[in-house]
């Protein structure tokens, strides 16, 4: 009669072995930190979706406008087009480190004309 329990045991422990190491790997499941971090990521995604057209408005609306379209389009790397945006103040909505956005704003200006 043990012997049917220990590997009725043995069996559950498997299971639930294989049960989970399946569900995290073909499942979907997560653990609260991941989705923590999904949401957040996706979360920021959507604010730079929704600012890039301000952002881009706001870079037409000043005076030198066409000029600074040209020095952006001079610059070869993509860090350093968002650092011209950033310092340009097109892409500061009360954030210190606007980066994604400026970066989205940068490409979206560069891409248009």
């Amino acid at each position: 009669m043990e012997e049917k329990w220990t590997y009725g045991l043995w069996g559950a422990v498997i299971g639930a072995a294989a049960l989970a190491v399946g569900g995290f790997t073909w499942g979907g499941w997560m653990t609260g930190g991941s989705a923590e971090a999904l949401t957040t990521k996706r979360s920021q995604a959507a604010v730079v979706a929704v600012l890039t057209p301000i952002c881009i408005e706001r870079f037409k609306a000043n005076a030198n406008a066409a000029t600074n379209l040209v020095e952006l389009k001079k610059i070869d790397y993509s860090w350093t087009r968002r650092d011209y945006v950033v310092k340009g103040g097109w892409a500061t909505f009360g954030q210190d480190r606007p980066f994604e956005l400026a970066d989205a704003c940068a490409e979206a200006l560069n891409k248009s004309f």
